[in-house]
């Protein structure tokens, strides 16, 4: 059996290409029950995303209702006016989460954080999983609507700012991403599954434009709500 890793990122456009590009921008919307259960409903409802493809910053913009935009890493995360005022900073980030539920409310920084760290592993699988640090394993198939998806458990190093350590990647025959399940730690470790459809070439790498995400039952099968988050992408840009 061909290696799973191998197989993934050539199926979406290969190392070579993907490392040609430094950085991936978007437009961004999202829906979902999470942003209201965080305060913050509308804030990254409609927005643009930019994600460095070389190391882990991101920034979206704008933070509704102001032009402000963010500027997020793993240790520091700001908010800043469009001339790069800073007029909010969080450090050391993921601490500011401990003790954090479903339904705790989150700042701007937070909103900033969460937003920054899923969209970078969003947007860099299956090429993530060259980073550094990050270990993938084949393990047992799973069939879901009549198909066989492979799957990889990839272990995540704690360089890396992502949802948990351990993580699953589900994939295609074409050996394209169709599913992605973790726990959302900053939460109460709430199990999900991402779920990515209608997937776009651009400049030969395979993206997804659709992206929903539920929980996800002990027995491994999604419940169909709530709707956790829903994020759609279109105009993408590689530079």
């Amino acid at each position: 059996m061909t290696n799973l890793v191998e197989t993934a990122i050539e199926a979406h456009g290969g190392m070579e290409r993907f490392s040609r590009f430094s950085f991936l921008t978007a437009k961004l919307h999202q829906g979902g029950v999470l942003w209201g259960l965080k305060g913050k409903a509308t804030v990254l409802e409609d927005c643009h995303v930019k994600v460095d493809l070389k190391r882990e910053w991101v920034s979206h913009w704008p933070f509704s209702p102001t032009n402000n935009k963010s500027a997020f890493t793993p240790d520091r995360v700001t908010i800043e006016t469009p001339a790069g005022e800073v007029v909010e900073e969080l450090l050391n980030p993921r601490a500011s989460f401990d003790g954090y539920e479903m339904e705790t409310h989150w700042s701007n920084p937070q909103v900033a954080y969460f937003s920054g760290y899923t969209m970078w592993t969003y947007l860099t699988s299956p090429f993530i999983l060259k980073q550094p640090g990050v270990v993938s394993e084949e393990v047992e198939s799973w069939n879901e609507n009549g198909e066989t998806w492979r799957r990889l458990r990839v272990t995540f190093p704690a360089s890396i700012a992502t949802h948990s350590t351990v993580q699953s990647f589900y994939y295609n025959a074409d050996g394209i991403l169709v599913r992605h399940d973790y726990e959302v730690d900053i939460q109460g470790k709430n199990a999900a599954a991402r779920y990515l459809t209608d997937p776009v070439k651009v400049e030969g790498i395979t993206l997804p434009s659709k992206m929903r995400i539920f929980p996800r039952q002990p027995d491994n099968t999604p419940l169909s709500e709530p709707l956790i988050v829903s994020v759609d992408l279109s105009g993408f840009h590689f530079e």
